[in-house]
């Protein structure tokens, strides 16, 4: 049954929170499977999404066919806006990293929740607490010092730091297209018309780049799938459910918890001690999540939907 004929919601708004939580620990397996994968970045973006999308259709089309079918040309523009963005947030920032610095690249696209903050003021005339304008910037202070402030000076790495930025702003347009589809669209079809559409957009970035696309070992495709069903449907996924009921850019923050997570997994995985910045900056951002969450009520939003 669709969420717009459903009489009650499915998952309390009490899990709202461990399902943010959730998600973060998900999305911070990214980098633990990237290394294993041992793929090109672009190339990894492209079957992590397409892997996803053929998980996702099934269901799509055997329990929301109806739904699909009656989808207004308005919403399927913005659901292919949605993909779109990801595909560029995927292509900038990946991109970045063969011009500027890892430690750089990370600081910048961490600036997300900003212009996730500013669109939603621009576009909806959202407002935030002072409280939460200020754990935004303890957390970017914490992205600061786990960076050690190695933001390179150079032509080649200006490009880089602009790439990254314009990947933060395409991760922040992701957010703010998905919480006004949300509203009245069902997950399962948004994300697989949105996923589809990120997997055809980076078909060319792959081959444009030049990427190997084929004859990988069986441990990547492994991989491959692994990053589909853990960063992709239990990271994404669960993020774009929490688009209808919480605000994009509480999301958005929290997702900065992504690096202090990846770094507590790489100790976990491969015995990598993290230097004493990481461990500072990575508890300077989790209090300036905390405190940038606790800020800002969650949206108010009818109890009465379901998934």
């Amino acid at each position: 049954m669709s969420e717009r004929h459903a009489t009650t919601r499915a998952v309390p708004a009490s899990l709202d929170g461990p399902l943010l939580a959730l998600g973060v620990v998900a999305v911070s397996f990214s980098a633990v499977l990237i290394r294993e994968a041992g793929a090109p970045a672009l190339t990894t973006a492209l079957y992590r999404n397409a892997i996803a999308t053929l998980l996702l259709l099934p269901l799509a089309l055997g329990r929301y066919r109806g739904e699909l079918r009656s989808l207004t040309a308005r919403q399927l523009w913005l659901a292919f806006a949605a993909g779109g963005m990801l595909a560029l947030h995927f292509a900038t920032w990946i991109t970045s990293l063969e011009y500027t610095t890892v430690a750089a690249s990370v600081v910048l696209v961490t600036t997300q929740p900003i212009w996730t903050a500013l669109g939603g003021r621009a576009l909806y005339g959202e407002r935030l607490h002072r409280r939460t304008m200020a754990g935004i910037g303890v957390a970017l202070v914490g992205a600061l010092v786990i960076s050690g402030g190695d933001v390179a000076v150079s032509a080649r790495s200006a490009f880089g730091d602009l790439l990254a930025i314009i990947g933060a702003i395409t991760a922040a347009g992701y957010f703010l297209i998905g919480r006004n589809l949300r509203q009245d669209l069902s997950l399962v079809p948004y994300v697989t018309v949105v996923y589809a559409t990120c997997t055809v957009l980076l078909v060319p970035a792959v081959l444009v780049s030049g990427s190997q696309a084929t004859g990988f070992p069986a441990k990547t495709w492994v991989m491959f799938v692994l990053m589909a069903l853990v960063p992709q449907i239990m990271g994404h996924t669960v993020f774009n459910y929490l688009l209808r009921y919480m605000d994009p850019t509480l999301v958005a923050i929290a997702i900065m918890g992504e690096p202090v997570g990846a770094t507590l997994l790489a100790l976990a995985f491969y015995g990598e001690t993290p230097p004493w910045t990481a461990v500072a900056g990575g508890l300077i951002v989790l209090a300036g999540i905390y405190v940038a969450i606790t800020g800002q009520d969650r949206r108010a939003v009818p109890e009465a939907v379901v998934e």
